[in-house]
């Protein structure tokens, strides 16, 4: 019933011949840009920032993964080319941008587990 009364309202052309509010035309569209902001480009900035976040927070020794799939660990940051060294093997260091690093893998403290033979 209240659909059919916005409808009516919002949709229908008026009955006494005079021109539709140009207000209640916009309704829709704002309707739709709000839809839009909260479902989607707000989430997007908030990702958006977490990731820089997280990007600040890399340091020496902090093992990563690159977008390409490569893992390694920070062996140099330099933070005016904004490039960080990345070591793969003992002899290979590779350089990537700061912004190819996809993931940082976290390090639990205390004893390593157990791996099986």
């Amino acid at each position: 019933m209240l659909q059919t009364l916005l409808s009516v309202i919002l949709f229908a052309p008026p009955a006494g011949g005079t021109a539709p509010n140009p207000y209640l035309q916009i309704v829709p569209l704002v309707l739709i840009f709000v839809v839009f902001y909260f479902f989607m480009i707000r989430p997007q900035q908030k990702k958006q920032k977490d990731r820089e976040k997280t990007l600040d927070s890399l340091k020496r020794g902090d093992k990563v993964v690159t977008i390409g799939g490569l893992h390694g660990s920070v062996a140099g940051i330099d933070t005016e080319k904004k490039t960080v060294l990345v070591q793969v093997s003992e002899n290979v260091k590779i350089k990537f941008d700061r912004t190819a690093i996809a993931t940082i893998e976290k390090q639990e403290t205390g004893d390593k587990l157990a791996t099986k033979e």
